[in-house]
């Protein structure tokens, strides 16, 4: 089995997407057209760090011997060409100053690349699905890091399926880069308008509820729980709580559950047209709930890992 022919694929598409994502940057300096109160280059270049990330942390999981190696190659292959033709449509709408997701204009090149685009987003996740479908019964490096994976694989499932939501909030029209009406047939803004006003750099709305939100979250849910796994197995030499395998599978596993009911509020509050941050009662609430819920879930498990209560009282006494 040649494993590097599994990942090779998404890695070259990472490599792309970061080159891509300088181009947009650059571009920023000195294309000064702007979409719904941004820069045009900002959407392209928001896709092109995302998939950047993706797509490596993808390559890197299936880099790891697993069984169903023949299929997770071909679905690689499907999510990189994919990716690609998806991001190289949203990179030339933005060229061409106008919209990219769910634009109804009927010039053809905006018609031929919807038909494509539509075809490549669920492309995207069927691959995504599949692979997590085989990678999750397995076991990939050590406990802690294999239900990082888990957990992440279905987060990222859930989360690129929330993207299919932007249709509850409707359509709307709006102004291209030249000032020409587009009629797009959904938005990503519950109880205002996309393009209002936004925090600085993610450009979520402060106003409102925003999709883009838990969607985002979601996507990125499997590299923030990898990325935990391996902060504490660098950790594990220097702390002696964390040389116990149990014990970081055990802050893992809560992290997962913790950052699992963020998306949910974070979700709970878009479709309620709440902002994410301006949280009401009922949200605060919902946060007290998740900090007490990982108060609980430590002290039930924690004295069941080895030598857990000792551990306890060595952080107690230190």
């Amino acid at each position: 089995m040649d494993l590097p022919r599994i990942g090779k694929p998404l890695l070259l598409t990472s490599a792309a997407m970061a080159a891509l994502a300088v181009f947009c940057f650059a571009a920023m300096g000195f294309d000064h057209r702007m979409l719904l109160g941004v820069n045009i280059w900002v959407k392209p270049a928001k896709f092109a760090v995302a998939f950047a990330m993706y797509t490596f942390t993808l390559a890197w999981l299936l880099s790891h011997p697993h069984r169903g190696s023949r299929w997770t190659r071909r679905l690689a292959v499907l999510f990189a060409v994919t990716a690609v033709v998806d991001v190289g449509f949203i990179v030339l709408q933005a060229a061409r100053g106008t919209f990219s997701h769910f634009n109804t204009q009927g010039d053809p090149v905006n018609s031929i690349g919807q038909i494509v685009f539509a075809s490549g987003v669920p492309g995207l996740f069927v691959a995504n699905l599949a692979i997590a479908a085989i990678l999750i019964w397995q076991r990939i490096g050590d406990r802690a890091t294999t239900v990082a994976m888990r957990i992440g694989l279905i987060i990222s499932v859930v989360g690129m399926g929330l993207g299919y939501l932007v249709g509850w909030a409707g359509t709307q029209v709006v102004g291209d880069a030249d000032g020409h009406l587009v009629e797009l047939n959904a938005r990503h803004t519950f109880g205002g308008v996309d393009g209002g006003p936004g925090i600085p750099i993610a450009g979520w709305s402060s106003v409102a509820g925003d999709l883009r939100v838990p969607h985002f979250l979601g996507i990125h849910g499997m590299q923030i729980l990898l990325l935990a796994a391996f902060a504490l197995s660098v950790l594990a030499p220097r702390i002696a709580v964390l040389r116990d395998e149990r014990v970081r599978t055990l802050l893992v596993g809560v992290t997962g559950g913790a950052y699992s009911a963020l998306i949910a509020i974070a979700l709970s509050q878009a479709l309620r047209g709440q902002s994410v941050i301006h949280p009401d009662r009922v949200t605060l609430i919902a946060y007290g709930a998740v900090i007490a819920g990982v108060g609980a879930a430590l002290m039930w498990w924690w004295p069941v890992t080895a030598d857990g209560v000792r551990a306890l009282s060595e952080v107690a006494g230190s």
